[in-house]
């Protein structure tokens, strides 16, 4: 049976039917120095080659991570620089870069669901993520937006989607929604746990007293309700409350200019009404920098902000930037034992 009752591998005493386990040193016990997962993503796009570039160059990878992925990657890589590795899939399959497949989905999958028990079961101490096809992952059986409510799923909490780059940190009011649907989710109570996400992320980053710049929903935040009544009637009453706990709260501000005060200095952590309004900032502005961070679980789970890539896969020219500082986030907001 599995965990997520979508025809996953695993049993009931949450190992993977067929996977192998095998260490190339000695296994961590001591919950100070568990291990970082490190889930293959999609093995036909640029997520194993992306790893593998950060770990070549990584002192500590050796004893502070460990690999989960198809046999013939997992096992290769983990030789090479000396790590602890769980196979998932079949043993005999080979991935071919830029061809993706059921196959190489469910691999994706269940590297993911390993990673998510581990952490239940006290083995790692959080999850880096490699990416995947949320339209192959479909096919295989994959019942989620994205990644960030598979993890909540697996470990309960209430998460949030934020991005933290080396000059934008934005927390998404709302993420996986068709944009029809964005004014009407966005309540005064989502908007109040966004908010609550960014002052405790800029807290966590070492901010002490955070300045929180929200984006309006409408052009030019409304217009004074000209443009639209988001503001006037729901969004800015609730962000007047909040600002009695939180000083620094700006009112909704135009989603055009925002992250181009957040730039100047003028915001710590931004919070976006949707998807696409911080991520074509993000991805524009940082796209090799950025981290994908889900806050509000009982675990860190991170990854790079860039998509699979099928059609630079085994090329050599993906950037292993974004993994890289995704892993460093991880490291960092791991030395505490609870981070949300």
């Amino acid at each position: 049976m599995s965990l997520f009752n979508y025809g996953s591998s695993l049993n009931s005493d949450r190992r993977f039917i067929g996977a192998e386990v095998l260490s190339n040193r000695r296994v961590i016990k001591s919950n100070s120095s568990l291990p970082l997962a490190i889930t293959c993503g999609d093995p036909a796009g640029v997520g194993p080659e992306v790893i593998e570039s950060v770990l070549r160059e990584d002192s500590l990878c050796a004893d502070d991570c460990f690999l989960i992925g198809s046999k013939q990657w997992a096992s290769s890589v983990s030789k090479l620089y000396g790590l602890n590795y769980e196979v998932v899939g079949h043993p005999n399959y080979i991935p071919q870069p830029g061809a993706p497949s059921i196959e190489g989905a469910r691999i994706a999958l269940e590297a993911m669901e390993s990673a998510a028990v581990g952490c239940r079961e006290g083995r790692f101490r959080g999850v880096v993520t490699g990416p995947v096809s949320k339209y192959w992952m479909q096919q295989a059986g994959f019942n989620f937006p994205g990644q960030t409510e598979f993890f909540a799923k697996a470990w309960g909490g209430d998460p949030a989607m934020a991005f933290v780059g080396k000059e934008l940190r934005v927390v998404l009011a709302t993420w996986h929604i068709p944009l029809r649907e964005v004014a009407k989710s966005l309540d005064a109570a989502t908007l109040e746990k966004a908010v609550y996400c960014a002052h405790r992320l800029a807290k966590r980053l070492g901010v002490k007293v955070p300045r929180i710049g929200v984006c309006g929903i409408n052009p030019h935040a409304g217009e004074g309700g000209i443009l639209g009544q988001e503001e006037f009637e729901v969004l800015d009453p609730a962000l007047d409350r909040l600002r009695e706990k939180i000083p620094g709260l700006s009112r909704c501000l135009p989603g055009d200019t925002v992250f181009h005060r957040q730039r100047q200095g003028d915001f710590d952590v931004v919070v976006a009404a949707y998807h696409d309004q911080a991520l074509a900032a993000v991805k524009t502005l940082e796209f090799d920098s950025a981290v994908n961070l889900t806050l509000g679980l009982p675990y860190v789970r991170t990854s790079p902000d860039h998509g699979t890539a099928f059609d630079l896969a085994g090329q050599g020219k993906a950037n292993p930037a974004s993994f890289a500082a995704a892993l460093k986030l991880a490291r960092e907001l791991t030395i505490q034992d609870t981070f949300a």
